[in-house]
């Protein structure tokens, strides 16, 4: 069973909770969003497994998940990270941010999402069951595409790319 950290909205531990259960009841959880970028500036897109939970078969961010209760946000994310993608890499905080997104399936995603970049010009190597697909494209191109298809890509990669902490610190 995968439990999720409670939080209030100052990410003071709150308690913990199956996941699923977590999503379903629309409990703030904390949460990890991971942007990798190539030398070139170009960040790598992973499209989410078909079998995904929510959001399935959509573009979004390198690498996205939970920390385990008792584990810090940043083990966490380069855990993550080689784990579903096969990449290890020193990442660097960007900043946090609270959203919550309500999706058809009646599931709840309310997180305190620490996002978190870094730097890798090799491939990945994802694995199947998080991730069917990837590429590296310039936030240019996919923000012209996100405005163009919109229903393609994740809630929280259309908001991160929106907010101007993010944008701040890529420059």
């Amino acid at each position: 069973m995968t439990e999720v950290i409670l939080v209030d909205t100052d990410d003071r531990v709150i308690g913990r909770m199956e996941k699923l259960a977590a999503h379903q009841q629309g409990h703030l959880h904390r949460a990890i969003s991971i942007f990798v970028f190539n030398s070139c500036g170009e960040l790598l897109l992973q499209k989410r497994a078909a079998g995904k939970y929510h959001s399935a078969g959509l573009w979004s961010n390198t690498c996205c998940s939970h920390p385990a209760p008792g584990e810090k946000t940043l083990d966490a994310a380069r855990r993550r990270l080689k784990e579903e993608m096969g990449i290890s890499l020193e990442l660097q905080l960007s900043h946090s941010f609270i959203y919550r997104a309500e999706f058809e399936n009646g599931l709840t995603e309310y997180e305190l999402d620490h996002v978190f970049t870094g730097i890798y010009s090799g491939a990945p190597v994802p694995d199947p069951e998080e991730a069917e697909d990837w590429k590296f494209t310039s936030l240019t191109e996919l923000n012209s595409d996100i405005a163009e298809n919109p229903e393609q890509y994740s809630v929280w990669l259309k908001i991160i790319l929106q907010d101007s902490r993010f944008i701040m610190n890529q420059k």
